[in-house]
């Protein structure tokens, strides 16, 4: 099994600029975790930098996930498993079928993609889980959008960076805005905090005051709220009683805008205007959608005057679908 080398150093922490465009009455800063030097950054790749770990050190063969074709995370697993000399095989539901650079680049890898019905997806996974266990193989399977203990450590990671640039630089965020998926980026993010809050308690540290707003790309807002909040419970352990607070966890439905890779000409203007100003790439499935809605979170609650901190999670190649979208009129 070969190695990589940037995930066996660990990846140093990105960098956070100011963004010197006119976004609305506040300050906005954005955390570049695109710019991770791995298969176009992004928080796919810190989180599978953990996987990475997990695969070493259970001795894998194969490596198995989920996921659609525009997933950010199948491309990263797929580009990880090639690297590390690995078989890759990814269950995609059959629903949607657009091949995007992502896919292309998952095929370019050499992952087998196996398509069912998204009402399929778990019976697949099992049968095929087991079927490579009686030939012998040690299948390692990553839920999608890297969900799980390892998913929600990467991010605690990325929180950690976030306070320690505020302790560094003395600049001190009001909010933390991000696209929330399947929960584990606002999982960490979360639980960062509250055991950094907890540690500054013991030592006399002023404490962070931050809000951390998921801007949800899918999930309705019930259904969100309670994904994150178990991912929450379930990384803290025992923790989670003292540690845990709900208003900590603020997670909005109200961008959705139709669900999965659905956005409006609003967020295509979004998307332009942050590449002109700040030469910036963004996607309109994730973070396109979610710097919008951030801005229309902003806006619609009068919140001024504040210095706003905008989590860029990746997912580079999805930018030029929406730029051969927009030359075909799509």
């Amino acid at each position: 099994m070969k190695q990589i080398a940037l995930f066996e150093r660990g990846i140093a922490p990105t960098p956070i600029v100011e963004m010197s465009g006119d976004y609305g009455e506040n300050g906005y800063f954005i955390k570049r975790e695109d710019m991770i030097p791995f298969s176009f950054g992004g928080n796919k790749a810190r989180k599978a930098a953990e996987f990475y770990k997990e695969i070493q050190e259970k001795g894998a063969d194969v490596v198995m996930t989920y996921g659609s074709n525009s997933s950010n995370h199948c491309r990263i697993i797929a580009n990880m498993a090639s690297a590390m000399g690995l078989a890759c095989h990814i269950i995609s539901p059959q629903e949607n079928r657009e091949i995007l650079y992502n896919t292309r680049l998952v095929e370019d890898f050499g992952a087998v993609i196996e398509t069912c019905p998204v009402t399929e997806v778990s019976e697949t996974i099992d049968r095929r889980v087991e079927t490579y266990r009686r030939e012998g193989k040690n299948p390692y399977f990553i839920l999608g959008g890297g969900h799980g203990n390892p998913g929600t450590r990467a991010c605690v990671n990325t929180y950690r960076e976030i306070a320690a640039y505020e302790e560094l630089t003395g600049i001190h965020f009001d909010y933390i805005f991000h696209a929330s998926g399947t929960g584990t980026t606002q999982a960490g993010l979360v639980s960062g905090k509250l055991m950094t809050e907890d540690e500054r308690r013991k030592t006399g540290k002023t404490l962070l005051h931050q809000k951390i707003v998921g801007i949800s790309i899918a999930r309705n807002e019930e259904r969100g709220r309670e994904v994150v909040r178990q991912s929450i419970e379930e990384y803290l352990g025992d923790a989670y009683q003292t540690l845990y607070r709900e208003e900590e966890l603020i997670f909005t439905d109200a961008y959705c805008m139709g669900g999965y890779g659905k956005y409006t000409q609003d967020v295509r203007k979004t998307i332009d205007e942050v590449m002109a100003r700040d030469g910036i790439p963004m996607d309109s499935t994730y973070v396109g959608k979610a710097f919008h809605g951030m801005r229309c979170y902003l806006e619609e609650k009068q919140i001024h005057g504040k210095k706003i901190l905008f989590v860029h999670t990746g997912g580079t190649p999805l930018f030029f679908d929406l730029l051969e979208k927009q030359d075909r009129n799509v």
